[in-house]
């Protein structure tokens, strides 16, 4: 199959005068054309971090890669000069950022923020951009009369179709969306949701959704790969996934979820938090927090290891052969 982006022994760190924020640790990760990837993992784990250093977008200082590399269409992402990478950066890869409120320019009218992508990468001029805007707003659900609107005349769920659509205005090849539904509620997330499937699907375009909400996930990803603490513990089908859980992390994303059909007193969260990535534990990232952890986890980093053909788990009782 014909891999859009493959990245190999990704390292990413946060360096001060006080310490050293290992936030992305040795991550491997390969997403086929027109495929989907749930990055799943709590608040810290490294997702977001993850998605800026595949944009270039890490700030630098504090923000460093240190080691790996991002290989799209036969290029390494982090060997580009920064002219080279604004060429790609909104045009072949775009990104949803987190936060509709501050990704938007508050002085800046949506179309002509809309407009500033087909300006920039197809040269065109002020009156074509203007009107391919227009067909954008109207495409993500937005009167095109709306186009000399500011940010703050949108409700919320408005405001993330309109990042939506400038992420989308150049017809990206691969689609990196950071918690695009996070700040929403329950009814325009599951609209903002069945908006970015409908185009993905029309455009064939890849995307990364980065998410906590292993629900989310269902609705729109082929693939799925669970990070903790900077990597990656568990990757493989939407079946494998769900249906074959392996790594304890996983077990207790899955534990944590209230179920409707069940009568349970208690939900069965995982215990403590997870790890300050300036101060990592010596052995497996997750061994504070497991039932399952030996004596061989407090010392050593499990190897990730294939229990079924496109199944990864990264943990020693699947190294041993066990189940």
């Amino acid at each position: 199959m014909d891999n859009i982006i493959e990245i190999k022994n990704l390292s990413i760190q946060y360096k001060t005068d006080e310490r050293t924020v290992e936030a992305v640790n040795n991550l491997n990760l390969t997403l086929a054309r027109g495929e989907s990837l749930g990055l799943v993992g709590e608040t810290g784990a490294g997702k977001t971090t993850t998605a800026l250093g595949i944009m270039g977008l890490i700030p630098d200082p504090p923000g460093l890669v240190t080691a790996g590399e991002i290989i799209f269409e036969g290029q390494d992402l982090l060997k580009l000069n920064k002219h080279k990478l604004r060429a790609i950066r909104g045009n072949k890869i775009s990104m949803i950022f987190q936060d509709p409120m501050t990704s938007l320019n508050p002085v800046v009218t949506v179309g002509d923020q809309i407009a500033e992508s087909f300006r920039i990468h197809e040269k065109l001029s002020r009156s074509e951009a203007s009107k391919k805007a227009i067909d954008m707003l109207e495409l993500v659900g937005i009167p095109g009369e709306r186009y000399s609107d500011y940010p703050h005349q949108f409700s919320g769920g408005m405001k993330q179709r309109v990042v939506i659509a400038i992420a989308l205005s150049c017809n990206p090849e691969l689609l990196l969306a950071d918690e695009p539904t996070t700040a929403l509620d329950v009814t325009i997330q599951a609209q903002v949701l069945e908006l970015i499937s409908k185009l993905k699907k029309e455009r064939n375009t890849s995307m990364i959704l980065i998410t906590h909400d292993l629900g989310v996930v269902v609705e729109v990803c082929d693939k799925v790969a669970i990070m903790y603490a900077g990597e990656i513990v568990e990757y493989g089908s939407l079946e494998q996934i769900y249906d074959h859980t392996c790594h304890p992390y996983t077990k207790g994303l899955f534990g944590s979820i209230p179920d409707i059909e069940a009568t349970v007193d208690r939900l069965n969260p995982i215990p403590g938090l997870m790890p300050d990535p300036a101060d990592l534990p010596q052995g497996c990232s997750f061994e504070p927090r497991c039932k399952l952890a030996c004596a061989r986890c407090k010392k050593e980093n499990p190897p990730m290891v294939e229990v079924e053909a496109g199944h990864l788990v990264k943990c020693f009782n699947f190294a041993k052969g066990e189940e």
